[in-house]
């Protein structure tokens, strides 16, 4: 099944896609035996493809080991991707030799999940978030100590905090300091890797408010991976689905969460809590358990859980259609449930 072109997957009259991403594969081999011989692969991303427009944020959610992070490590390739295309700004990512991947590294940075984890504990973070300016080669080390007291005070920390080391900051404060080593570089695109799910709910605020105020600021594109989609809807100009290595459906915010497409999404969404307490919510549990990516289900990948599955589903992949304006699913029974 030919997957859609990532610029059909835009609004006709959308300017053209910063980062276009088709039919994008990462399969990790698993070795067995004595001589350790490739037994069998773990398809983590399987055919994934969307574009991502100047300015706006694209939320990628779903369940644990859906893929959604391995998405977002392969388009930068921090993972070498399988088979596929990573375009961006007309240039083929995947194909990219050492120096103008170098080159493309200023323009794609990332905002890691763990605040604690991706900090050198061993040096100050004035070091930590300039690395990347002495790595490329930009300023002397005056501007650079400008440069990063200037970022600091950007995403809500003092310029005197520079000699401070990790262990003295908390985990918001840590978060902010990894989107200042990102923001340094002064990119296009950044890939958030949920961003806020190490966070207490409070402090997760501060950090959407703060992602969202940069954006504007600075004219920056995410590329948002969460599994919380109370989050993405708060940030996400667009959201896709994300299912057993696939994207099963791909909308406008609004549209997604007020009429979902896909049974997936309906049963995720039902399951966002409601701060109204008047309005009640029909709650949709799944049976059963997700799939190995390893041996995926033939067919729709979600028919062994999905209510309304049929015998096509069983048989026959569904192809990703744009149902609606801007709205696309991969499901044979879209809405009819």
């Amino acid at each position: 099944m030919a997957a859609p072109k990532p610029s059909s997957l835009t609004r006709a009259n959308d300017q053209q896609p910063l980062l276009e991403v088709n039919n994008l594969k990462k399969y990790f081999p698993i070795k067995g035996g004595i001589l350790r011989h490739t037994v069998a692969t773990v398809k983590a991303v399987d055919g994934v493809s969307f574009a991502v427009r100047p300015g706006e944020t694209l939320g990628l959610v779903g369940e644990s080991g859906c893929g959604k992070t391995t998405t977002g490590r392969t388009v930068l390739r921090l993972e070498q991707a399988t088979a596929g295309e990573v375009i961006f700004e007309g240039k083929d990512v995947l194909k990219a030799g050492s120096r103008q991947m170098k080159s493309l590294r200023r323009d794609m940075q990332i905002v890691f999940q763990d605040p604690y984890a991706s900090l050198d504990p061993r040096i100050t973070i004035g070091e930590s978030v300039a690395e990347g300016l002495v790595i490329h080669g930009i300023g002397t080390a005056s501007e650079r100590r400008d440069r990063v007291r200037a970022v600091l005070d950007k995403v809500g920390l003092h310029a005197n905090q520079i000699n401070r080391f990790p262990h003295e900051f908390s985990g918001g404060q840590r978060q902010r300091i990894g989107i200042a080593r990102a923001l340094i570089m002064e990119p296009k695109l950044i890939v958030c890797d949920e961003p806020v799910s190490a966070l207490d709910v409070s402090i997760q605020s501060q950090v959407l408010n703060l992602l969202r105020n940069l954006q504007r600021e600075f004219g920056l594109t995410y590329l948002f991976i969460a599994h919380n989609l109370a989050v993405v809807e708060h940030i996400s100009d667009r959201v896709g689905v994300m299912y057993l290595g696939k994207l099963v459906e791909l909308s406008p915010r609004e549209d997604l969460f007020r009429e979902p497409l896909h049974p997936y999404t309906k049963a995720l969404i039902s399951a966002v809590p409601n701060p109204d307490p008047t309005r009640r919510r029909e709650r949709i549990v799944l049976q059963g358990d997700v799939p190995s990516p390893i041996n995926p289900p033939s067919g729709c990948r979600f028919h062994p859980r999905c209510w309304v599955a049929r015998d096509i589903c069983k048989a026959e992949e569904p192809a990703f259609e744009e149902k609606r304006r801007g709205h696309w699913v991969a499901c044979h029974f879209a809405g009819e449930f």
